[in-house]
């Protein structure tokens, strides 16, 4: 066996051993495992049965991240993407109205489309075409959106008429506790930690149900899997074929886009495997893997899955090869066998978790050119206008037309390439037409 795993992932060759991939793999797994509890706390608001989408986040991280272990040999992992599943809960469903049939179809029309941009060969040419400012306003800007719903979940953040938003109850059991639960995932990762998020949902959840009447345990922590039937197969895909959908389509695509290329550029990079132009060995396979997991996530009913950040933690304890990412696979396996848990941990037990990863993103802020008014103004509305309209959609809109304007009024119209020229176009004959 140790003779077949070093063959098969060139594991003298990569320099490192068997232990060193399985250690790596515990690490991601628990760096990344929080997914399990905030994925079916955040789409269980549109009706769907958490206890189903805890074993398929399971179930589809699990495939995902062994198909890329196995055909890709990198160590990465791959979950439903942070994010879209706020994006395709509180917006589309919440907001819009939409059935989670529906707008669990939107998610896989926009995974077909990062798909056939793959297929095709156009996925890092429209990527290196879209100005920093943009991708950087894009990626902060869902990072401020999440944070809000964070804010919200805890308490922290409530409605108000004359104000719009105002602070909520301070004496609040369940914001006091998750407020304590948010510290504690920044201070240990403050700290180096990396498993301040899952330590922090098991200590609030405890918490809480000692102080929140409202959690209870049912006093079952294992069982077999419930029937996946009310999720799995589900999703509406031709239902979602509607024009005055192709904007939220269209937002999943490049959202997806973005996140699960720029990981992929990251973890490859930490790793030192990325070149200067961020290309890596298998490049080819890791991408079609990816966005074929993104596809079959849709379908499954956990929002489509990416390339997570997480993997770096692996990768920082010495993980090189695919194993790091099958033993990560199969340990999501083994933690199928544990939905009910799924339905003790409260919302607010994960809503520190959204906003850690809320701050995460928005550090990329950091390297925009804000000395340059035609390239800070998108950053800002774009990122800006997700959590003010409360629409990942919206924000891409106003800042690709924002761009535009920007660069042609003041002289620069040269520097709008054609892809962020249709972009803009696109989105502004929806206002006009659509609204």
């Amino acid at each position: 066996m140790k003779t077949f795993l070093n063959n098969f992932f060139h594991l003298t060759t990569k320099n490192t051993n068997i232990k060193t991939e399985i250690i790596a793999g515990i690490t991601t797994f628990f760096t990344m495992v929080y997914i399990v509890f905030v994925n079916p706390s955040i789409l269980g608001t549109t009706g769907m049965d958490t206890q189903v989408v805890f074993v398929t986040t399971c179930l589809i991280t699990a495939i995902g991240t062994i198909a890329m272990g196995l055909f890709s040999n990198l160590p990465i992992a791959l979950a439903p993407a942070m994010g879209l599943n706020a994006f395709f809960a509180f917006v589309v469903v919440s907001k819009l109205g939409h059935t989670w049939q529906i707008g669990m179809g939107t998610v896989f029309w926009g995974s077909v489309g990062l798909f056939l941009m793959t297929l095709f060969g156009v996925r890092y040419w429209l990527m290196a075409s879209i100005p920093l400012g943009l991708r950087v306003g894009i990626g902060a800007g869902i990072g401020f959106f999440i944070s809000l719903i964070g804010f919200k979940n805890m308490g922290l953040v409530v409605p108000n008429e004359a104000t719009l938003v105002t602070v909520g109850n301070l004496h609040s059991p369940q914001l006091l506790m998750s407020v304590f639960g948010f510290f504690i995932i920044v201070i240990m990762a403050a700290r180096g930690k990396y498993s301040g998020v899952l330590v922090s949902i098991v200590v609030v959840t405890l918490l809480a149900l000692v102080f929140d009447p409202n959690v209870k345990f049912s006093g079952q922590i294992l069982s077999l899997p419930p029937a996946l039937t009310p999720v799995v197969g589900q999703v509406d895909i031709m239902g979602a074929l509607d024009v005055a959908l192709l904007g939220v389509i269209f937002s999943f695509m490049l959202v997806n886009l973005f996140d699960s290329s720029g990981t992929l550029i990251a973890v490859t990079d930490k790793a030192g495997f990325a070149d200067k132009e961020g290309k890596f060995p298998k490049m080819k396979q890791a991408l079609f893997i990816d966005s074929t997991s993104a596809i079959a996530g849709a379908y499954m009913g956990t929002s489509a899955i990416s390339t997570y950040i997480e993997s770096g933690s692996g990768v920082s304890v010495g993980g090189r090869t695919g194993l790091t990412a099958v033993v990560v696979g199969i340990l999501f396996l083994l933690t199928i066998f544990f939905s009910p848990l799924a339905s003790i941990v409260p919302a607010y037990a994960t809503a520190g978790a959204l906003v850690f990863v809320g701050i995460l993103m928005a550090s990329s802020l950091i390297k925009v050119q804000w000395d340059d008014l035609t390239e800070a103004t998108p950053a800002f509305i774009t990122a800006s206008m997700m959590p003010f309209t409360y629409s990942i959609t919206e924000g891409i809109a106003f800042g690709f037309i924002s761009y535009c304007i920007m660069k042609l009024a003041t002289g620069r119209h040269k520097e709008i390439n054609a892809p962020v020229a249709v972009v803009a176009l696109l989105f502004l004959i929806k206002f006009v037409w659509v609204g």
